[in-house]
């Protein structure tokens, strides 16, 4: 179909907020949020006080059904193809208008926000759901404007989020009745026909991603700590790669743990909380994430429970394996309040291999540090529903490629142009397995990476002579204080050095395989700072397509 080039004039915030409905229930408290939550039965209080919600059919976000409206405006900035899909203005503006019809005499909850804790950068945000629970989900994830911020708020971008609400895929342009749709003209995006509360979260982070770098800003995925010296670090990781587990780390104060952009005053929070999963969440392990979920004001989505004594079963998968807990930032007793920290010292990109070939640390130069940004590995478990626990490959651009509307390699370059500009350190951590694939090793001792991380950000690690991986190409210590060295090379760590070779091989080729479809955007020596491909017949392994939770 042919697509428009102009349109009327794209709807105001105020225009939208008109035409939302007859009754808006505008910025409530959490504990009215709960009331209305628990009255128009969308989910139940747990015994100690966070609420719990189910999402329906959708227990993961649907990113074959997010669209970027193709307008004039942003269509040569945007990167289109697999993730970014275009849809036509015309569809667009014929599913608002319906939107706009359905909601005429339905009431909804608004929640005004910001994004963004650096005030130079951030934007007001307004964000329009149908349910309680997920205008608490907004109170939490982002930053709450104060009194006098809300008594003369005025929003930059309103994301309207009616899960009852269906798309027609036959008139509308969209692949099913689910859709997320952003219009960067209007800054407006709309979520119809899903209950799964990330994709409000990440609609927003995917409108920044676009916006900040004309700002000299470099959004990430990432987590971020700072110690008590004021040095800050930057964790990239996709999801169960530990990212918010390693930047929860009770000797470091939490800035943030999923969104963050780097300028030139710093690091800085996207948002005001955290959406962490909370499948087999450990007390031991994991102890401030833990206890969010016994608190008043965390909302959990899909986590099963006792009906009579209300009960959480954090073990059970009952209902999905990604379930999660949205809570606001503060809950965790570290957390720095002003989401600011200054340039961080060290990035560290994890990933967690469940093929047991990648060392569990080793240092990156800049080329390889932004290879492995933009080739985003990790590797999850397929198949355990049915009992074939079998691990398959996944990449992921820039540790979050289904948000990620430009060109991984324009990313890639800011990357650098800061790890050189401000001398940082950069290390790839595997928190995957050893000794051998999943099913045939063993998962990394969370201690031990701990001590591998904390002697790489304190400096412990920079005199330590290293090693070249020969298939892999990092250089790996060869010994880490409370770390047994056996551990740091992973070859020695398997019963049988050939299978290991076979395995790697075969991890090296789909990791150029993959990296072929950024190349032409990146420089000669990044397309180089790869795994060395080994034409021996190795291992085949599966590979999944891109996720991120």
């Amino acid at each position: 179909m042919t697509q428009s080039t102009t349109r009327p004039k794209a709807p105001t915030p105020t225009d939208a907020a008109r035409g939302i409905g007859r009754i808006v229930r505008a910025n409530l408290s959490t504990a009215e949020l709960y009331e209305d939550a628990v009255r128009g039965g969308e989910g139940v209080i747990a015994a100690d006080g966070p609420l719990v919600v189910r999402t329906g059919k959708h227990t993961g976000r649907s990113p074959q059904d997010k669209f970027i409206v193709k307008e004039p405006g942003s269509a040569a900035k945007i990167w289109w193809g697999e993730v970014n899909r275009p849809i036509a203005l015309e569809h667009y503006d014929r599913l608002r208008a319906r939107l706009m019809a359905y909601l005429a005499d339905r009431p909804v909850y608004a929640q005004d926000c910001f994004i963004g804790a650096h005030a130079r950068h951030r934007r007001s945000l307004r964000v329009y759901t149908e349910t309680a629970w997920a205008s608490i989900f907004a109170r939490n994830l982002f930053r709450r404007p104060g009194a006098e911020d809300l008594a003369a708020f005025a929003p930059n971008f309103t994301i309207i989020n009616v899960p009852s609400f269906q798309a027609d895929p036959t008139t509308e342009g969209t692949r099913t009745g689910t859709a997320i749709l952003v219009d960067l003209a209007a800054m407006e995006v709309i979520i119809v026909g899903t209950e799964y509360a990330g994709e409000i979260k990440k609609s927003a982070f995917t409108v920044m991603n676009y916006l900040m770098p004309d700002e000299g800003v470099l959004p990430m995925h990432s987590a971020a700590n700072v110690g008590a010296d004021g040095e800050s670090v930057v964790f990239f990781g996709l999801s169960g790669t530990g990212k918010t587990t390693l930047s929860a780390d009770p000797l470091r104060s939490l800035v943030g743990d999923d969104e963050h952009g780097w300028g030139v005053d710093g690091v800085f929070n996207f948002e005001g909380g955290c959406y962490a999963k909370t499948i087999r969440l450990s007390p031991m392990y994991e102890p401030d994430i833990f206890q969010t979920t016994r608190r008043f004001g965390t909302v959990l989505e899909n986590v099963d429970l006792d009906p009579a004594t209300r009960e959480l079963d954090l073990d059970s998968e009952r209902f999905t394996e990604n379930t999660r807990g949205a809570y606001p930032l503060e809950f965790i007793g570290n957390a720095d309040p002003t989401g600011l920290a200054g340039q961080p010292t060290n990035i560290v990109l994890l990933t967690a291999d469940a093929f047991g070939v990648l060392p569990p640390i080793s240092r990156l130069t800049s080329d390889q540090a932004q290879y492995h940004f933009i080739s985003g590995y990790t590797a999850k478990l397929a198949g355990t529903e049915i009992g074939v626990k079998e691990p398959q490959a996944t990449f992921s651009a820039c540790f979050g490629a289904p948000f990620m509307p430009r060109h991984p390699g324009e990313y890639a370059a800011m990357l650098a142009e800061r790890l050189a500009r401000y001398s940082v350190r950069a290390w790839l951590v595997n928190t995957g397995w050893t000794g051998g694939p999943y099913g045939t090793g063993e998962r990394m001792d969370i201690d031990h990476t701990r001590s591998m991380v904390r002697a790489a950000l304190d400096g412990r690690l920079d005199g330590v002579p290293t090693v070249t991986d020969p298939i892999i190409g990092v250089e790996v210590p060869v010994s880490c204080p409370d770390v047994p060295a056996e551990v740091l090379q992973p070859r020695a760590t398997w019963t049988d050095p050939d299978a290991y070779d076979r395995q790697a091989a075969a991890l090296a080729r789909m990791f150029a395989d993959n990296f072929a479809a950024y190349a032409d955007g990146v420089p000669e020596s990044v397309r180089q700072a790869g795994p060395k491909v080994i034409d021996d017949g190795g291992e085949d392994l599966k590979v999944a397509g891109p996720f991120e939770g």
